[in-house]
């Protein structure tokens, strides 16, 4: 089966699930809505309008994860890999159409969701968010489609590796929520590799250490590209 056949069956699966879709409305409404809530907060002396105009993205993270997360370990379910596999023998051209099928919506919804954020910060920031430039802004609009969609793709290849959506959820959320802030704060620069934080300082007008707005997600992407190998020799090397 040629890759667009096979691409375009995975589409199929992704947009006739309901808990796909809805997730991905989750994404766009959550990280539009703790934006606004995020640019209320103007009382600190570290702030920063850009990064209280994209606040949401924390917690829209969490949407972009479960949404690959389902959409891959939905195939680990029932049988439905083993159906996937006669259809298509050629197991990399599967998960490759399976990362594809993840990645663009991801980042379609992604840039919307960021230039949503960028329109209601703005409007709730006010006179505070002259700081910002629109340089500043079309960098967060396009950082938050590419960082969404690289952390949809960590979560995919570590569903592939562990073949279990809740123990990726059950490892990802709490590393991002707590493990990440903890060794932040001890670990001194190490942290600022670590996939997250690499990739949030596209949300920062300025910002400290080594790693700048696009060389942050460049290390994202490694993560991420780590795991989708991974994730490619789990498919290829394990039985269904």
């Amino acid at each position: 089966m040629a890759f667009s056949s096979v691409l375009h069956s995975e589409w199929i699966k992704i947009r006739t699930l309901r808990s796909l879709v809805a997730t991905l409305c989750l994404l766009l409404l959550v990280t539009t809505s703790f934006s606004a809530l995020g640019s209320l907060d103007t009382a600190d002396e570290d702030f920063d309008p850009l990064f209280s105009a994209f606040f949401g993205f924390n917690f829209g993270q969490m949407a972009a994860i479960a949404f690959a997360t389902t959409a891959v370990s939905s195939d680990f379910q029932g049988g439905a890999l083993r159906i996937a596999f006669t259809a298509v023998p050629r197991r990399g051209r599967w998960f490759a159409a399976k990362a594809v099928a993840i990645a663009v919506p991801t980042m379609a919804v992604g840039l919307l969701t960021g230039a949503a954020s960028l329109a209601v910060g703005r409007a709730v920031l006010g006179a505070d968010a002259r700081g910002m430039s629109w340089a500043d802004g079309v960098r967060g609009v396009v950082g938050c489609g590419v960082y969404f969609t690289l952390m949809a793709l960590l979560a995919a290849g570590l569903t592939a590796v562990w073949r279990s959506g809740v123990a990726t959820l059950s490892i990802l959320i709490p590393f991002l929520l707590i493990v990440s802030f903890v060794v932040g704060d001890v670990s001194g620069g190490v942290a600022d590799y670590l996939p997250d934080r690499a990739g949030q300082v596209v949300f920062h007008q300025s910002w400290d250490g080594s790693l700048g707005p696009w060389t942050g997600l460049a290390v994202t992407a490694l993560w991420a590209a780590a795991a989708l190998l991974a994730g490619a020799w789990s498919v290829l090397r394990r039985d269904t």
